[in-house]
């Protein structure tokens, strides 16, 4: 049994976090640029965002005894391949383990564009992500 008050507290996270990011209006591409306070949040919080989007995967394999995934973005496909998520859109959360991974483990390399282009032109792909999870936790309540 999925612990729903577990994921619904993710969600949650996930909706506030990115609300953060787009309430950061005046972080524009020359903040972004020459204040490491500004980069840091978004990077920071990107990686939250992330996170939990992973978190959420792995509880619901772990709880639906789903086969265990061999990495980050092989647990979207994971939930795709059960229905959670639409197939057309595993890519998208893959391309977000791999964007996690870049964050965390290569970070003298990063690609300030594309840590940016994320923060400006991506956030709706957490947010889609929380509807499919919700949409998931309400046909489990009511037995489907």
């Amino acid at each position: 049994m999925v612990d729903e008050v577990l994921i619904q507290r993710l969600c949650s996270d996930i909706q506030a976090n990115v609300q953060l990011l787009r309430d950061a209006k005046d972080i524009t591409w020359e903040v972004y640029g020459r204040d490491p306070r500004s980069r840091r949040f978004v990077e920071r919080t990107l990686h939250i965002l992330v996170e939990a989007c992973i978190d959420i995967a792995h509880h619901i394999i772990s709880d639906q005894g789903f086969e265990e995934p061999g990495s980050y973005g092989e647990a979207f496909r994971i939930l795709a391949a059960h229905g959670i998520l639409p197939s057309e859109e595993a890519g998208i959360y893959e391309r977000m383990a791999r964007f996690r991974n870049l964050l965390v483990h290569y970070y003298e390399r990063i690609d300030d564009a594309v840590v940016y282009g994320v923060f400006r032109n991506h956030l709706h792909d957490f947010e889609r992500y929380v509807g499919h999870i919700l949409n998931y936790l309400q046909k489990q309540s009511n037995g489907a």
